[in-house]
């Protein structure tokens, strides 16, 4: 996960109606927490993944893209 996400500031999760917020940088960054929210029930990334600058979405949550991108 350190490859992909190595240089995030914030990950965006969405976990069924659950919008979950991570930032890898700070201290209180829980890793197998990170793992397990962004991990789906395949075993793969959740999609959609989507890099905007240094902040990512993962999964999809209509109101929370809207919230965050505009829309």
């Amino acid at each position: 996960m350190d490859d992909l996400f190595g240089d995030a500031t914030k990950v965006i999760v969405a976990k069924g109606k659950k919008v979950l917020t991570f930032e890898p940088k700070k201290d209180s960054f829980d890793a197998s927490e990170f793992e397990k929210a962004v991990i789906g029930p395949s075993g793969n990334l959740r999609a959609p993944t989507i890099r905007t600058g240094k902040t990512w979405f993962v999964g999809f949550h209509e109101e929370a893209y809207a919230e965050r991108l505009g829309g």
